[in-house]
This record gives C-alpha cells, sequence and structure tokens, in this order.
C-alpha cells in the first residue's frame, strides 16, 4: 500500500486550513505556495474535497476555501480513501474478488495480511486533525 500523492497534498492542505484562524478563508494560491503543492493539481483536490464534504468553497473576491466540519471529525483514513480509494494492504484482503488466488482458502498468510489491514485502517482512522501535532506555532 502506498499514498497518493493525491492523498498527500490532500492531507497537507487541510493541515494548512487547520491552521488558519477560524473562518478565515484561503485561496488555492496560498495554500500551493505554503504546502509547495502544484497550484493546478490543488485546484483539482480542493474540488474534490469540497464533493466530499472536507471542505467549503467561497467565490468572489473574498472567497477561497476553508474547513466544513470540525478538525476532530476529519480522519486521515477519511482522507486518504475521498482521494484514492478504500485502503487495502494487499489484495487477499479484498472480500469483493480482489484475490484470485487459487490458495485463498487454505492460505497461510491471509491471516497475517487481514490483521494488518485491521491495524492500519484502526490507525488511520485514530489520527483525527485536532491532534496537537498539527498545530504550527
Amino acid at each position: 500500500m502506498q499514498i497518493s500523492r493525491k492523498a498527500d497534498y490532500a492531507l497537507r492542505a487541510i493541515t494548512f486550513l487547520v491552521n488558519q484562524p477560524e473562518n478565515k478563508r484561503s485561496s488555492i494560491s496560498e495554500i500551493a505556495e505554503s504546502e509547495g503543492i502544484p497550484r493546478d493539481f490543488l485546484a483539482k483536490i480542493l474540488k474534490e474535497l469540497c464533493r466530499t464534504g472536507f471542505l467549503k468553497s467561497f467565490q468572489g473576491v473574498t472567497g477561497g476555501y476553508q474547513l466544513a466540519k470540525d478538525k476532530s471529525q476529519i480522519s486521515f483514513l477519511n482522507v486518504i480513501e475521498a482521494m484514492q480509494g478504500e485502503v487495502k494492504v494487499n489484495m487477499c484482503v479484498d472480500d469483493n474478488g480482489g484475490c484470485q488466488c487459487n490458495h485463498r482458502i487454505s492460505c497461510t498468510m491471509l491471516p497475517f495480511w487481514k490483521k494488518i489491514q485491521k491495524n492500519v485502517v484502526r490507525d488511520l482512522s485514530e489520527v483525527t486533525f485536532d491532534d496537537p501535532k498539527f498545530i504550527r506555532k
């Protein structure tokens, strides 16, 4: 499993917004410059974050982006899955036919992969943006 650049940039954009004063609207340019994200790519990511309910966008001279949810309600898992789909450490843990292996029924590795899957999902869901580590000083 690898976190995509798109998901990484989405996490960074949200981290930027978490650190803004309440009700401040931040422009694409501000976020892109601060986080070192290509502006055009960021525009697509922010649009998707709005569509999935993480951000609100505002048009006009005073427009920009801000969080649509409380930072305690946004987990790493939520953002990653919004950007790249369901997190899977291995195709074997996909109960929707991802594993086409002839050994699935007798696989000795499957319990290991399922345990790792459970831990990764749990850990990513426990990391939310109200964690003091995400607040910049």
